[in-house]
């Protein structure tokens, strides 16, 4: 067998691994995704048959502030990992920054919010099945969130540090994923909670 039958035409490009942290980055949202449904599910199902009050329509008030915070920080992570690949270290750690920021107004609001159902509407996990599947549902996507947020958190002290460079994109763009899915759950657990389960 001549070299030439086995060799590819050189029109052809070669196949190359996909990189594994965003294997693994996508196959852990993978997994993070069955466990939002199963909650999401629950949710649902369980929706207007607690015996005993409050219900939903009396507890909650639409977290329009806190969405448009959370929403937001998708965008700037995004123009993070952006000014990252340019080389724009310091507009890296400004964007990278005020994501922190806005996931930490989105986990502060929830905690009002949460202040508020318990003192004021006298809503807690073991009140009703309102209550148990609600903060089950939103304590998880929480739970999401300060996960996130301490990641960020070490990444910025790397940037101040000085030891983030633009050979770190792809890291920083790999996380950025979770970031998005994070995000992306908020707006499922929006609709349901605040809107659908109303």
């Amino acid at each position: 067998m001549s070299s030439a039958a086995i060799t590819r035409p050189s029109n052809q490009p070669e196949w190359v691994l996909p990189s594994r942290g965003r294997v693994g980055m996508l196959t852990l949202i993978a997994a993070e995704a069955a466990i939002f449904t199963i909650f999401v599910v629950a949710y649902i199902f369980y929706i207007g048959k607690s015996i005993s009050g409050p219900m939903p329509k009396d507890a909650l008030e639409l977290p329009i502030f806190s969405t448009v915070c959370l929403l937001s920080s998708s965008l700037t992570i995004h123009f993070a990992v952006k000014a990252l690949r340019s080389a724009k270290v310091g507009a890296f750690g400004l964007w990278w920054f005020v994501t922190i920021a806005l996931g930490a107004i989105f986990l502060v609001e929830t905690g009002r919010e949460w202040q508020h159902l318990i003192i004021e509407k006298g809503l807690t996990i073991s009140t009703n099945l309102f209550g148990t599947t609600y903060y089950s549902l939103v304590g998880l996507h929480a739970y999401h969130v300060t996960v996130g947020l301490i990641i960020l958190a070490i990444g910025m002290i790397f940037a101040l540090l000085g030891k983030v460079k633009p050979a770190h994109s792809e890291r920083a763009e790999i996380f950025s994923l979770y970031w998005h899915f994070v995000d992306a759950v908020w707006v499922i657990v929006f609709i349901v909670v605040y809107v659908i389960g109303r």
